[in-house]
């Protein structure tokens, strides 16, 4: 044991962790102590867990591992659990206390299916059975065990389902010898699931059901069939009035197992309902996407469209341009013309003048001549100037004349060109029209089958659930005349039973005067002090128990109170969601009533499916009223049972405070009568 220490001690050190005094006191106790380890009452860390798991895999120096009430977390749990799977020494493994849930009872089915020394395994005050998959795990592990005698699941809030759970995994265990359920939520489905497999498995010697809501007959049977498997079930048959509460218990449970299925058809319809909604949901929106795809398509060819016709503007600009730059020309052509004209006018007049200067100046003399002559040369040059001068500009003419002519011809070109575009643009523009138009069409004949394919499989389902109700009201009636039946002979006993109790509490009243006497006897005796102080001592432990369960009982009030709170918020939510979407659908109704007014042949098929619609809201609408009635009903059935919860909580705190009052005054009684008798005895 002192290497174990020393060993938990390195590992601590290893991971960063100072190792817990109190574990290291437990395990370097004496040798005497060796065959067991107790860390219960001990809040173990995550690594003191992670060491004792990587300590505890092979041979461990201690038979009995006791971890009771140690505030263990789901990954602790996990870890020593793991460590537990190989081990090969420890027969005896305490784990009460400390609120296991999933991943523990997880835990718990591998260590079941992996190890084969465990012989006892204590999980009192845990909560296995709150989540069924875990313990489904828990049970699947303890069926594959064939090694394990006795298991302790007292107090870990298993129900039925959890109780037919763990009677499968009986049918197949061959090593269970004892099982204490005491103090669980089994009740009569339970019972009967246990009662059933005890007739296959012939090993389990001990079965404690106390607590559990189970009837005395299944309890006095599974007690028979537990001590002595071999007897029949003719042998392990009840009195008269037991069979009678038995019936009349089942016929409780059938109703309730009844409206529990009116409830499930309920909801079943109320999702039919939704996706009902979702695939009408669905179709709009596909609509509304091949509407945006088609107005996509119409904006882009709108777009080619004004493209065209800004490079036709465009086009036009430059023509007028041209044209402009055209008439400026011919204006500037014709200015030069009528300047030509002149100097030609001028150059005849010029020369008309000088000719007659000539002939007027023959006469002057032969030495103005020669500057005649020149003067005529330079008039010559100068009207060869002009001319070539005439030329160029008509050159110049000729070629804004022929650019004139190719824009010309270039206009008329592109014009053509943009009109057979602006032609075939308007032509695809139809075609996607008529495209847009039929894919419409097609949708709301496939919206129309749908919504008729929908109408008809929602009236099959509400025939044949009308008829399921009346198979079950039926049901109902048999088991309420039954019932009357049964109410009737129990009031019958219940006469006899008034009459047995007189009597019973006529011997109460004996035995009362009886137990003065003893009591005024043991006033006398000096040797019972010991004995009362044990009383006290286990009067306190009830006390603790008590509490315990009045905490218990505490927790499950403010989680019943929760659960109502959540259902009122459920039923909420829900309202207002019908709301919203009874606004929605009117308001997408009248859209598309407003969209399809043009159309007056589709318009009277929308009315009539409108109408079936709003029957169809009616109708949904009712049910989830009476839906809502239910959920009040349930409610106040929650809160009737919570009031009753407080009240027997209020009750146990009542009655341990008197008890605890009644024995402290016998307590007081007895020292001051034993401090009297010590000194009279002086005397």
């Amino acid at each position: 044991m002192e290497r174990f220490g020393q060993e938990y001690a390195r590992l601590c050190a290893a991971a960063g962790a100072a190792p817990q005094e109190a574990v290291l006191r437990r395990l370097r106790e004496p040798d005497g102590l060796r065959g067991r380890l107790d860390l219960a009452a001990q809040s173990l860390s995550l690594q003191t867990c992670s060491a004792l798991g990587r300590l505890l895999p092979g041979a461990a120096p201690f038979a009995a591992l006791a971890l009771g009430d140690c505030g263990l977390s789901e990954e602790g749990v996990r870890l020593l659990l793991h460590g537990l799977c190989s081990n090969t020494t420890i027969k005896s493994l305490d784990l009460k206390g400390n609120n296991l849930r999933t991943m523990g009872a997880e835990a718990l089915g591998k260590l079941l299916r992996q190890n084969k020394s465990i012989r006892s395994l204590t999980l009192e005050w845990n909560s296995l059975g709150m989540w069924e998959e875990g313990f489904s795990f828990f049970c699947q592990g303890l069926r594959a065990n064939n090694f394990l005698q006795r298991l302790d699941l007292r107090n870990n809030q298993i129900n039925h389902q959890g109780a037919g759970e763990l009677a499968m995994a009986l049918t197949q265990n061959t090593s269970l010898q004892e099982l204490d359920l005491r103090w669980n939520n089994i009740g009569l489905l339970g019972g009967r699931a246990l009662l059933n497999c005890l007739q296959s498995n012939k090993t389990l010697k001990k079965l404690e059901l106390a607590g559990n809501n189970v009837p005395g007959d299944i309890l006095k049977a599974v007690e028979t069939c537990a001590c002595c498997p071999a007897l029949s079930a003719s042998e392990q048959a009840l009195d008269h009035n037991q069979d009678r509460e038995a019936i009349l218990s089942e016929a409780q449970n059938q109703v309730d197992i009844l409206s529990k299925e009116v409830l499930s058809l309920k909801d079943e319809k109320n999702k039919q309902f939704m996706d009902f909604v979702d695939t009408v949901d669905k179709q709009k929106a596909e609509r509304a996407r091949s509407e945006k795809m088609s107005a996509a398509r119409v904006s882009q060819l709108q777009e080619a469209l004004d493209e065209q016709y800004s490079i036709m503007n465009s086009l036009k600009t430059k023509l007028q341009m041209t044209e402009a730059a055209l008439a400026l020309s011919e204006q500037r052509v014709h200015s030069l013309g009528e300047l030509l004209h002149a100097m030609k006018q001028e150059q005849n007049s010029v020369a008309d003048c000088h000719f007659r200067e000539l002939q007027q100046q023959k006469q002057e003399g032969a030495d103005r001549e020669g500057k005649l002559m020149h003067d005529l040369s330079a008039a010559s040059e100068k009207n060869l100037l002009l001319r070539n001068q005439v030329d160029e500009l008509e050159r110049k003419c000729k070629v804004q004349q022929d650019q004139l002519f190719q824009v010309k011809q270039d206009l008329t070109n592109t014009t053509a060109e943009l009109k057979l575009r602006a032609v075939e643009a308007e032509e695809r523009l139809e075609m996607e029209k008529r495209r847009f138009k039929q894919s419409l069409e097609d949708m709301e004949s496939l919206r129309v089958k749908e919504v008729e394919r929908m109408t008809q499989h929602m009236e099959a389902s509400e025939r044949s659930m009308h008829n399921r109700i009346q198979r079950l009201e039926a049901i109902r009636i048999s088991l309420e005349e039954e019932l009357s039946q049964v109410k009737a002979a129990a009031l019958t006993e219940r006469g006899q039973a008034e009459e047995e109790l007189v009597k019973v509490r006529s011997q109460a009243r004996l035995e009362e005067q009886r137990v003065e006497h003893l009591e005024e006897k043991l006033r006398l005796m000096t040797e019972s002090r010991d004995e009362a102080q044990n009383c006290c001592l286990k009067q306190k432990e009830m006390v603790a128990e008590a509490q315990a369960k009045v905490k218990q009982l505490t927790l499950y009030a403010d989680g019943l109170r929760r659960r109502l709170d959540e259902l009122q918020q459920d039923l909420d939510s829900k309202e207002e969601e019908k709301v919203t979407e009874l606004n929605k659908v009117k308001v997408e109704l009248q859209e598309q009533i407003g969209h399809l007014e043009a159309e007056r042949a589709a318009q009277d098929g929308l009315r009539e499916k409108i109408a079936a619609l709003e029957r169809q809201l009616r109708a949904l609408s009712s049910n989830h009223r009476e839906a809502l009635l239910d959920k009040e009903g349930e409610i106040s059935l929650l809160l009737e049972k919570l009031r009753m919860k407080e009240a027997e909580i209020s009750r146990v705190r009542e009655e341990e405070t008197q008890r605890a009052s009644f024995l402290q005054s016998a307590i007081m009684s007895y020292v001051q009568g034993s401090r009297l008798g010590t000194h009279s005895s002086r005397k």
